[in-house]
């Protein structure tokens, strides 16, 4: 399992294969350091969510720094989840005990605390990187741009009609996207995070 990366020392105009969103300088060095971190398929999942998040921002009319955050979050908000469980823990204690029974969980408040670790302070950023676990409040565009290019990129093969639905209403998407979940884990008879569940039930029921 690779370790936390070291300091980047190639320069920020380098591209990473592949282009996209990682090919532009002041994302590239990003994609690098998070590359390293994890396994191929991972990679290729973010490069998905990062592609599609940025749709989803320009299809909703977010402003150029939006855009940018959202893309900067896409990009980071797996960079722990192929960690080891006792460094997940390390990142992001558990504060209750399905955390502590299921420390993948906890890959989102790590991936925070990586990107903080790394130099990244926006609040907005940050945040949408922990909260595309277990979700963000609804009036939080970056973050539920996101959350649902997450749930809905093509590498999964579920969610289309999220997808095509973010790209004209992602509010409307992003209520569907968290229902969903929850009505999923409920189906397997798995726990519902308590932070989903807030969100959950704090959303305006879709009436469309």
């Amino acid at each position: 399992m690779p370790n936390d990366p070291a300091p980047d020392s190639v320069p920020d105009t380098a591209p990473v294969p592949g282009g996209g969103p990682c090919g532009r300088p002041g994302v590239a060095s990003w994609c690098r350091r998070v590359r390293g971190l994890l396994t191929p398929d991972r990679w290729a999942h973010v490069v998905r969510v990062t592609e599609l998040a940025e749709r989803i921002a320009r299809a909703n009319r977010f402003t150029d720094d939006e855009v940018h955050d959202t893309v900067l979050a896409a990009v980071l908000h797996d960079a722990a989840r192929d960690l080891p469980d006792e460094r997940l823990r390390e990142l992001a204690p558990p504060t209750n005990a399905q955390e502590r029974a299921h420390p993948m969980i906890l890959h989102g408040r790590a991936g925070r605390a990586l990107a903080e670790s790394w130099g990244v302070h926006a609040p907005r950023v940050l945040g949408a990187i922990e909260g595309h676990v277990a979700g963000v409040e609804p009036e939080d565009r970056i973050g539920t741009a996101v959350y649902v290019a997450d749930v809905s990129e093509p590498g999964r093969g579920v969610n289309d009609d999220v997808r095509e639905l973010a790209l004209r209403d992602l509010p409307a998407a992003y209520r569907t996207a968290v229902r969903r979940k929850v009505e999923f884990l409920r189906a397997c008879g798995k726990p519902v995070h308590p932070t989903t569940l807030e969100v959950h039930d704090s959303l305006v029921p879709d009436r469309s």
